[in-house]
């Protein structure tokens, strides 16, 4: 049976260390979203136009709620609740174009950090321990490379041929959005509609993830683990609800994140949204978890 809080693709090996590794730069990585962030600065105010701000607005608010929240984390990768197929397909697709990783690159970052905070300590790349600016370039720049890495078993999720070509082809995705884009609007809906989307959701998941591990409110503490999370309250709109990041430390098998008066979770609202027209079911929230003996209010 499924274990809403187990970190569900990571096969602890023995051996296992979260803590020895060697953090490498990426070139591909470093071209990736320096690219994106070079075209947003450079050619943006160029093309800047209120038809762009627009498009800019709605495509990244549709990949980051639609993809990013629900598709690839509470779905994908939580498996907080059910769904047919063919919309986690989509949802997972719209993921994809976020411009951060495919499915599986996205589960296996995810679930090593989720391990590895879990652990009385860990290597700094995966606690977000040093200061912001090397902290940005290791998560935007580089890959760690774990001396003693655990493996992994993506199940369904890996077999799956969709997911095995938005894998292949992630970063190859934003070509159809762009061709979509300049036919629509030309060159200033591609730079706003697919570099200066891309940037923000890279730089905003890094910036609300460092401040999410080490500073910011907190309601609840994990026994044992060597990095507690932490509410990021400006951030819960913009991230559809993933910025109250406490909560999800301490639930994390919940499809509902924002749990308490004033926290908004856009993701939660979409998903009950899927429940009331038929096309989500068994969703989970904390109400519905089994208690976890581990978890203490602050």
């Amino acid at each position: 049976m499924h274990d809403p809080h187990a970190v569900n693709s990571l096969i602890e090996t023995p051996g296992a260390d979260p803590v020895e590794g060697q953090v490498r730069w990426s070139p591909m990585l470093s071209i990736w979203n320096g690219g994106m962030a070079g075209g947003a600065i450079l050619l943006g105010p160029l093309t800047f136009s209120p038809g762009a701000l627009i498009v800019f607005v709605l495509t990244t608010g549709a990949t980051l709620l639609l993809g990013h929240s629900v598709g690839f984390h509470r779905r994908l990768i939580h498996r907080s609740f059910e769904c047919p197929l063919w919309l986690e397909r989509v949802l997972v697709w719209f993921g994809t174009i976020v411009g951060m990783s495919g499915p599986h690159g996205i589960i296996r970052t995810h679930d090593l950090r989720d391990w590895a905070q879990r652990q009385h300590s860990c290597h700094p790349y995966l606690s977000h321990r040093h200061p912001m600016l090397k902290d940005a370039w290791w998560q935007m720049h580089c890959r760690l490379e774990l001396a003693h890495p655990p493996a992994f078993d993506l199940g369904r999720a890996g077999s799956d041929r969709v997911y095995r070509f938005l894998e292949a082809t992630w970063m190859v995705q934003q070509l159809p959005v762009a061709a979509l884009l300049f036919w629509a609007g030309g060159w200033g809906f591609v730079v706003w509609g697919v570099c200066a989307r891309v940037a923000i959701s890279v730089h905003g998941h890094w910036f609300v993830g460092h401040l999410a591990h080490t500073k910011g409110p907190q309601h609840w503490l994990v026994e044992g683990a060597g990095v507690q999370a932490h509410d990021v309250p400006w951030a819960g709109f913009v991230t559809m609800g993933e910025a109250w990041h406490n909560n999800h430390h301490a639930f994390p098998g919940s499809a509902r994140i924002g749990l308490y008066p004033g926290q908004s979770d856009l993701g939660f609202v979409f998903i009950r949204l899927l429940e009331h027209v038929g096309l989500a079911w068994n969703v989970r929230t904390p109400a519905t978890l089994p208690r976890r003996s581990e978890l203490q209010p602050c």
